[in-house]
């Protein structure tokens, strides 16, 4: 999951190919993040999974906010969007994480993909944004493409279904209010207070489902060291939007689902069916074009 809001600087050079290929190394660790969580929701409730992914992104948030000079996430203007978007983010993790419990990884995926095309399609409610009938195209084809997925007789868990659908809208309500917070508050404070929320949050169902306990500290620590993974993609990202603008490196985030299909395939033995490979394909065509049709002049 992409959670990162940074300054962006425009493409140059050898710039550009760096800042590219740290992309793809950023996509290639969150899918092995995604492939490692799947993994451990197999014995692990996915609180505990949860935990130990947001304890070493919290470490990081913590570098970058000492880095930054500014600790108090509190006390920041415009905290009520602030507030909306880290609990926004965190209702994204809780769900996901829980999905990937039933659900085959690389539908999963496919279903969260569908975010952005949602936030293009709230886009002029909630930003003021103008959509062209092209766009609006692409978004109701990027919905067949998921229809695709989940239609009956797919064999999709309904819950896990349900819970990827619930995902992806929170993170097309996580996307438009990063948009809305743009030089409004600094990047590491957005990362650290989201963060934050996510290592509280993503944990209150343990207080809900008896019989949750932690593992002992070494089957932990690799937890941890797993969520390491996800927090090096986040290092990553940042130093990959240093050097390139976003709206270049969007197109390429559908590399992270042709992976999933990928390790899905090849690690789990749960091929996509034709039906959902199509729909797949539907969904990342839809993206990428929108993608690049909302890139600035």
């Amino acid at each position: 999951m992409n959670s990162v809001a940074a300054s962006t600087s425009l493409p140059h050079g050898d710039g550009a190919a760096t800042g590219i290929a740290l992309f793809l190394g950023a996509l290639v660790l969150f899918a092995a993040y995604d492939a490692f969580a799947k993994q451990m929701v197999a014995h692990y409730a996915p609180a505990v999974v949860n935990l130990g992914r947001y304890t070493s992104i919290n470490m990081l948030a913590l570098v970058l906010l000492l880095r930054h000079g500014d600790l108090r996430l509190w006390r920041q203007p415009h905290q009520k969007l602030l507030v909306a978007r880290s609990v926004a983010l965190a209702v994204v993790a809780t769900c996901f994480m829980t999905a990937l419990v039933t659900m085959p990884l690389a539908e999963a995926t496919a279903i969260y993909f569908t975010a952005p095309l949602i936030m293009v399609a709230v886009s002029p409610w909630l930003l003021g944004e103008r959509v062209d009938r092209a766009q609006w195209t692409a978004v109701l084809l990027g919905f067949a493409g998921m229809l695709c997925i989940v239609r009956p007789g797919a064999d999709l868990p309904l819950a896990g279904t349900l819970l990827m659908a619930v995902s992806a809208v929170c993170y097309a309500l996580f996307q438009v209010l990063t948009r809305r917070l743009s030089g409004l508050v600094a990047a590491p404070v957005q990362f650290a207070h989201a963060a934050l929320a996510c290592l509280v949050i993503t944990n209150l169902p343990a207080l809900f489902v008896p019989h949750i306990t932690l593992p002992p500290w070494p089957e932990m620590a690799v937890l941890v060291a797993g969520g390491a993974l996800s927090g090096s993609a986040q290092l990553l990202l940042l130093a990959a939007f240093r050097r390139v603008g976003a709206a270049t490196l969007a197109p390429l985030n559908y590399v992270q689902l042709l992976l999933a299909v990928l390790i899905s395939t090849l690690w789990f033995q749960r091929p996509p069916d034709a039906p959902a490979l199509g729909g797949m394909a539907l969904i990342a065509v839809a993206g990428a074009y929108l993608a690049r049709a909302r890139r600035p002049a």
